[in-house]
């Protein structure tokens, strides 16, 4: 038969599906079953819930789970609509190439965390101080919707704060910077969420805080009904979580509206300094913002939200505009500067990723370009941010490359899980070997404190010993001795370091080769 052509053209390049055949088939066996296709996807990181695969998947599932495909029945399981992002995913040529290692790498950064029982639950609304907390769930989706989940990653939970950047993304969509921005600030405030303070303006601060988002809340289509104001901003949480239907605690609703008043003198506070838009109805928007404080959502619908956020406003997993880039860029900005309470300076300092987080103990973070994370751990510091969600943050950017000027570091320690492992190993290697050939002896000394292994070899098997050797790098060339297991490696053409130093008359690194005695 003709094998059908699936178009990668945009990535500038084409895939039969014989070739995808190909790729998922196991070693040593001519058909695939159905639980070899599922591996495949699992490895690349799609769900089998994706929008995207859903035909195929379909298809699947009409198959005995005993049924084994030749190439024929595998093409017409695989759905044409659905064959790029599948082949796409195969190939890895997904944002995250190796989604395995990352994910274990995100598993054991998890299980660290698990021991941290440090804090205590939100007491002030009567229903969160009921939930259990040692509670734990991570969700992590990539701008390509590469997914990955774990712990009680489908314990629902109340967004509470992390409703304002959503809040405040669904006014700027619709009303534009200058409009949204004449009722609420954008500096940190330096003080409590709910702390009863105004800038000097009579504004609320920001967005990111309890007065802000109330003042946000005013600007949501005024002119509907308040149901549907709600229904409005529940059906952008859908669109933004991929599709799947966001919750609502009513319970939480009710606890909170009756445990209100530092938000009720908040907001006469703001309408006696003439700060909400005229005609603005005070008791119906507090119960607006008492409403979307309690939208329930689990980790995993979080974490689609958060990659949303960080794909520009398109959903990763059904391809949708939800935002324009110029509001998510807005939203991202103060995210960064506001989102975590008090916090939120020492988290940018430290994380240096976008976040935002919630007394419920829900805490999600995007990584523009790369991913977003949501956390749920209902146990909170002092400061009513979750104690395990950032302590997760700090180990995150001390392990992957995500904080916003971590390029701007040299540090190999840090690993970008954009390039494959073999690329990150060439990398390593050429930074070694430069070093050694400029005598850079502190450069040196930091790769190998970073767990670059100082004897790898380059291509042509050329070790830092070469480089050193072979430029008369006597101070480089005598550390690495101290470090290097073998000090007489051959390259491809035969030569050790002694020859290289010998050929280019370097006695004196001749000498110290030559004693090393390895």
């Amino acid at each position: 038969m003709e094998a059908r052509v699936i178009s990668l053209s945009e990535h500038g390049h084409d895939m039969t599906a014989e070739t995808l055949f190909k790729a998922i088939l196991p070693e040593g066996q001519s058909k695939l079953r159905v639980d070899d296709i599922y591996a495949a996807l699992r490895v690349c990181g799609l769900e089998r819930t994706d929008k995207r695969i859903k035909e195929t998947m379909r298809n699947i599932r009409l198959l005995p789970r005993t049924a084994e495909l030749d190439l024929e029945a595998f093409t017409k399981v695989l759905a044409p609509e659905n064959a790029t992002v599948i082949a796409r995913g195969v190939a890895g040529d997904f944002i995250i190439p190796n989604f395995v290692s990352f994910r274990q790498r995100l598993s054991r950064i998890f299980r660290e965390v698990e021991h941290n029982r440090e804090g205590k639950v939100a007491d002030y609304i009567p229903q969160l101080a009921r939930v259990e907390p040692d509670l734990w769930g991570m969700g992590v989706c990539t701008v390509d919707g590469q997914q990955f989940s774990m712990g009680d990653n489908d314990e629902t939970f109340c967004a509470q704060s992390c409703c304002k950047p959503i809040s405040y993304a669904v006014a700027l969509d619709r009303l534009g910077r200058d409009k949204v921005h004449k009722h609420v600030g954008r500096e940190p405030s330096g003080r409590g969420f709910n702390e009863l303070t105004l800038d000097e303006n009579g504004l609320p601060h920001n967005p990111m805080i309890n007065a802000g988002a109330i003042m946000t809340s005013s600007l949501i289509r005024p002119e509907l009904p308040l149901a549907d104001r709600f229904d409005h901003v529940m059906q952008t949480w859908r669109k933004l979580c991929g599709g799947k239907r966001a919750g609502f605690d009513n319970s939480v609703f009710l606890s909170e509206r009756d445990n209100a008043d530092r938000n009720f003198a908040l907001a006469y506070m703001m309408r006696e300094q003439g700060a909400f838009p005229k005609d603005t109805d005070l008791l119906q928007t507090l119960d607006f913002y008492f409403q979307q404080c309690s939208i329930t959502v689990d980790v995993r619908q979080m974490a689609v939200l958060a990659a949303t956020l960080a794909n520009g406003g398109v959903c990763p997993v059904t391809n949708q505009r939800v935002l324009t880039s110029e509001t998510v860029k807005d939203c991202l900005s103060l995210m960064y500067s506001c989102g975590m309470y008090d916090f939120s300076g020492e988290y940018a300092f430290t994380v240096g990723i976008p976040a935002k987080s919630g007394v419920s103990g829900a805490l999600f973070m995007v990584v523009p370009g790369i991913c977003g994370f949501a956390l749920y751990s209902p146990r909170l510091d002092a400061l009513g941010n979750s104690v395990r969600g950032v302590d997760f943050s700090k180990r995150l950017v001390d392990t992957f490359a995500f904080h916003t000027y971590a390029g701007m570091v040299d540090d190999h320690g840090l690993i970008d899980p954009r390039k494959p492992q073999v690329e990150r190993d060439a990398d390593e290697v050429a930074y070694m070997c430069a070093a050694a050939s400029k005598g850079d002896l502190g450069e040196l000394r930091r790769l190998v404190a970073a767990g670059v292994d100082p004897s790898s070899a380059d291509y042509d098997g050329r070790t830092a010993l070469h480089l050193a050797a072979c430029s008369g790098q006597e101070e480089a060339l005598r550390y690495l001795l101290t470090v290097c297991e073998d000090c007489s490696p051959k390259d491809r053409w035969g030569h050790t370091p002694l020859d290289e130093a010998r050929g280019g008359g370097h006695g004196g690194a001749a000498e110290l080769l030559e004693a090393s005695g390895k």
